[in-house]
């Protein structure tokens, strides 16, 4: 019997192979102390290639991992040894993209840290407990960018479901006012 596609974790690491974000779906590394020895190796083990202009492909402790680069951001998604290439590197590709289009280009890590909730909604709206969800960039950002929408925001810049959200926190607030 076949199973749906699935990665173990996606990672954000800085230049410097800290974290920026990370997201794991296996329990192949029970403690965080397991996982920031992967991350780290990982970083080691591609950290001297040059995966800036497409994405490159390793296996480490049986795992697929395809992970690119960009500035001073790396961008890792990995598999089991049994997963097909081409849709990890899909999902790595969506995230990379969507995150370039929610960052407006500017994919630094400075920038990253400061819209780290934009990040996070991003992986959320990718991944689910390791099954894939979505990997075209342009459907991932609209889906961030409408949970990020400020409730502040004018009403000709919200959707019918935001504008509704809003009128009725205005009601909300304005009852128990009374």
């Amino acid at each position: 019997m076949e199973s749906c596609p699935s990665v173990k974790n996606i990672l954000l690491l800085d230049s410097e192979g800290n974290r920026v974000a990370v997201k794991y779906y296996s329990d192949d590394w029970p403690t965080n102390s397991a996982k920031e020895a992967f991350e780290k190796s990982v970083f080691t083990k591609t950290q001297k290639t040059n995966a800036r202009t497409e994405a490159e492909i390793a296996m480490f402790e049986n795992n697929i991992v395809i992970y690119k680069f960009a500035q001073d951001l790396h961008f890792f998604v990995t598999g089991g040894d049994d997963e097909n290439e081409l849709i990890i590197s899909t999902v790595l590709q969506g995230f990379f993209d969507a995150v370039g289009l929610l960052l407006r280009g500017n994919v630094d890590k400075k920038e990253a840290l400061e819209n780290l909730d934009l990040i996070l909604l991003c992986l959320d709206e990718i991944v689910d407990g390791g099954i894939i969800l979505e990997t075209d960039a342009n459907v991932i950002a609209g889906k961030v960018a409408s949970h990020s929408v400020d409730s502040g925001a004018p009403l000709s810049e919200q959707t019918i479901s935001q504008a509704l959200a809003t009128a009725r926190e205005h009601l909300t607030r304005s009852l128990l006012n009374v």
